[in-house]
C-alpha cells in the first residue's frame, strides 16, 4: 500500500456539509492500490465505561483517474459534530489514517482524529435551488434582434449584412428580445444571461460609461422593466453582467483623472502608478490586460466600493433581476465580493451570483462569495474531446472526473456549464461543421451535473470564428436555420426539465473508457439508471454488453427519430453479445432496477 498517496483534508472538497444535517467525507488513494476504505466516526462526547463510542461505514469508490481513486461516504451526525478516521486495507495490510498520521490500531485518544467541529446551518454552502433546474441562454444584445430601428446608432448596418467586426453595429435591442421571448419558451429556456446592457461606447458594452443607465441603443429603463416582467411571466430568470474589475475609458471619474491628473478627487478610484497619465508604450496605470481604455477600479477605495455596491443593489431592487454574472471576477479582491454578496442577498435572498473564473475556484466558493463559477474546465475538456478530437477518451474522462471531485457536490449542482460564448469560436466552427459532433456535445452537456448554458444561435447551427466572428447576427430566417438540430436540443432540454434521471438530481459516473474513442457513463437514482454510449470515433464500434453492467435481461432504448420525437423501445439483452454504435453517434438505455 502506497501510504504517501493516501490523502484527506478536513475541509473544502474532502469534508463538507452538504446540507444542515449531512456531511460528505472524501478520501483519495493511489489507483487500484487500496481495496477497501472504512470511515470510523463518532461524537466526541459519547463515551461508555471509559470507551469512546464509534460507528463505521464502508466508503464507496466513486471514480478513478490514471493516478487516483476517489472514495466517498455520507454521514448524518445526530449532534451535528464528528470525529473520524479512515481504515484502509489492501491484500496485505490494514492501516488507520488520522489527522496525526498512520496507526496500526485505532488510537484511544480522540485528539488524534480528524474533526468536523459542528455543522452550522448558516455556514452550509447554499446556492439558490432554482438554479439546479435552469437551462440558460446567453444573449449578446447587440446581435440578437433589432426590434426598434428608431434606437439604431449612427451607421447601423442592415441585419446580418456584413461579417461582425469590433466596431460595427446592427441595432440589436430590448424590443427585439421581447419580440422573440416565445422562441426561447418553445426551446425550453428558463434563464437568460445578458452580456452588459449598461451605457458604453462599444458594441460589446464591457467598457462601461455609466453603471446606473441603460445603453440608449437597447432602449430605456421602462422597456427593460417590461422585458424582465415578461421574462418572469414566462418562467424565465434574468441574469445581468457586471464589469466591476474595470470601467470604460469614458467613465466620468476616469475622465476627471485625465483632465485634472493628480488633483482629481477620483485619482484613488484607479491604480495610477504615477502622473501624468500616459497610454504608451504601456499604460502607467493598471488595466484589464494592457487595454488602456479599460482602467482597473480600486475596489479597496471606500468610495468605489460604495458606488459599485449601490449599482449591485439597484438593479436587483428596482428591476427584480435574478442573477449577477461577474466579469474578470478573480482580479477583484475577496473582501469586496464578500460585501457584494451580503448586499445583494439582503435585497433578494435567492439571487444567483456567478463569477468568471477560468481556473480552480475553491477560494471563491466557500459560501461567502459566489454561488458558482463559469465552468471553463468543463468547456475545454468537452470541446477538445468532441469537437476538436484533440484528446483521447482517457484524458477526457480524467478531466471530467477531476472536475467532479475538485468541488463539493452542492457546488457542482449549480456550476455554470457552457460550450461556447461571446469569447470563443462557435462550436460548429470548432467541430469543422460536423453536426454529429455537436449533437454529442449537447447530449453530454445537457445530461451532466450543473446548470447548462446555450450560446445564442448555436442551437440552429450558426458558425463563426473567435471574437469577433462568434458575435454574428442571430439568424431568424427559418430556411437558414438547422431545424433538425434545434428540435434535437429542444428534446434534450425537455428531458432535462421533466426527467430527474436525465437531469441534475442523478448520480453521474463513467462506466468504461474505450481507447478507440468511446465513453460510457451512467446516471443513477435509487431504482432507475440511464446508460449513455457515445462513440466519438470515425468507426462503427461494437460494445460488449458486460461493460454496460445490465442487471436485467430487458431494457428500454431511447431513440431520437428524425423528427426528434423521443421513442422508447424494449430490448432484450443476451449475455456475451455486443451493442453496435455507429460512428460519431450515441445510444441511450434505461434500466429499472429491482
Amino acid at each position: 500500500m502506497l501510504k504517501e498517496a493516501i490523502f484527506h483534508r478536513p475541509k473544502n472538497n474532502f469534508a463538507y456539509a452538504y446540507n444542515k444535517d449531512t456531511l460528505h467525507i472524501m478520501i483519495q488513494t493511489k489507483k487500484d492500490d487500496v481495496k477497501k476504505v472504512e470511515l470510523i466516526y463518532g461524537d466526541p462526547y459519547e463515551w461508555e465505561n471509559g470507551k469512546w463510542l464509534t460507528e463505521s461505514i464502508v466508503m464507496e469508490k466513486k471514480a478513478s483517474t490514471s493516478s487516483y481513486d476517489f472514495w466517498k461516504g455520507s454521514v448524518k451526525p445526530p449532534f451535528h459534530r464528528l470525529r473520524y478516521a479512515f481504515r484502509c486495507s489492501d491484500k496485505k495490510e490494514t492501516v488507520i489514517l488520522t489527522e496525526l498520521g498512520f496507526y496500526q490500531e485505532l488510537p484511544q485518544d480522540i485528539a488524534n482524529y480528524f474533526c468536523f467541529p459542528y455543522i452550522h446551518e448558516i455556514d452550509v454552502f447554499n446556492a439558490p435551488d432554482w438554479v439546479k433546474n435552469t437551462v440558460w441562454y446567453q444573449i449578446f444584445p447587440e446581435r440578437f434582434a433589432n426590434g426598434d430601428s428608431a434606437l439604431n446608432p449612427v451607421n447601423t448596418l442592415p441585419w446580418g449584412s456584413a461579417e461582425p467586426s469590433p466596431g460595427n453595429f446592427f441595432g440589436g435591442d430590448f424590443q427585439g428580445i421581447l419580440n422573440n421571448l416565445d422562441y426561447l419558451v418553445d426551446l425550453g429556456i428558463n434563464g437568460i444571461y445578458f452580456t452588459p446592457i449598461f451605457k458604453a461606447s462599444s458594441n460589446h458594452k464591457y467598457d462601461t460609461i455609466d453603471y446606473l443607465e441603460i445603453d440608449p441603443q437597447f432602449g430605456d429603463k421602462v422597456i427593460f422593466r417590461k422585458l424582465v416582467r415578461e421574462c418572469h411571466r414566462r418562467g424565465i430568470r434574468v441574469m445581468l453582467d457586471a464589469v466591476f474589475n474595470h470601467s470604460g475609458y469614458h467613465f466620468a471619474p476616469f475622465q476627471d483623472v485625465l483632465e485634472k491628473q493628480e488633483k482629481s478627487k477620483y485619482k484613488d478610484w484607479f491604480h495610477a502608478w504615477n502622473f501624468p497619465i500616459v497610454h504608451k508604450p504601456k499604460p502607467n496605470y493598471d488595466t484589464f490586460g494592457f487595454v488602456h481604455t479599460m482602467p482597473k477600479l480600486n475596489t479597496k477605495n471606500p468610495e468605489v466600493k460604495a458606488y459599485l455596491l449601490k449599482v449591485a443593489k439597484y438593479w436587483v431592487e428596482e428591476f427584480d433581476i435574478d442573477g449577477w454574472r461577474l466579469d474578470v471576477a478573480n482580479e477583484v479582491d475577496h473582501t469586496f465580493w464578500r460585501e457584494f454578496r451580503k448586499v445583494v442577498k439582503s435585497v433578494k435572498s435567492d439571487v444567483y451570483i456567478l463569477g468568471e473564473v477560468w481556473h480552480d475556484s475553491m477560494p471563491w466558493l466557500k459560501g461567502d462569495q459566489f454561488d458558482a463559477v463559469m465552468n471553463y474546465p468543463f468547456t475545454k475538456a468537452a470541446i477538445d474531446f468532441f469537437a476538436k478530437q484533440s484528446i483521447g477518451t482517457q484524458k477526457f474522462a480524467e478531466s471530467i472526473t477531476s472536475l467532479l471531485y475538485m468541488y463539493p457536490e452542492n457546488i457542482n449542482e449549480v456550476s455554470f456549464n457552457l460550450l461556447g460564448s461571446h469569447d470563443t469560436a462557435r462550436i460548429l466552427t470548432t467541430a469543422n461543421g460536423d453536426k454529429r459532433k455537436i449533437r454529442m456535445l449537447f447530449l453530454f452537456q445537457l445530461s451532466f451535473i450543473g446548470t447548462p448554458c446555450i450560446y445564442y444561435g448555436d442551437e440552429i447551427g450558426m458558425t463563426g470564428d473567435n471574437d469577433p466572428g462568434c458575435r454574428g447576427c442571430m439568424v431568424w430566417d427559418r430556411e437558414k436555420q438547422d431545424t433538425e438540430l434545434y428540435f434535437f436540443i429542444k428534446q434534450l432540454i425537455a428531458l432535462r426539465r421533466t426527467d430527474e434521471l436525465f437531469g441534475n438530481q442523478a448520480d453521474f459516473r463513467f462506466l468504461d473508457i474505450n481507447e478507440k474513442g468511446c465513453i460510457i457513463y451512467e446516471k443513477r437514482l435509487v431504482n432507475r439508471r440511464l446508460i449513455f454510449i457515445l462513440n466519438n470515433s470515425d468507426s462503427i464500434l461494437r460494445i460488449p454488453t458486460n461493460k454496460l453492467n445490465f442487471n436485467n435481461s430487458r431494457i428500454i432504448e431511447w431513440i431520437f427519430s428524425k423528427g426528434e420525437k423521443l421513442q422508447k423501445e424494449e430490448k432484450k439483452v443476451r449475455k456475451g453479445t455486443k451493442m453496435k454504435v455507429p460512428d460519431l453517434s450515441f445510444r441511450i438505455f434505461e434500466e429499472t432496477m429491482q
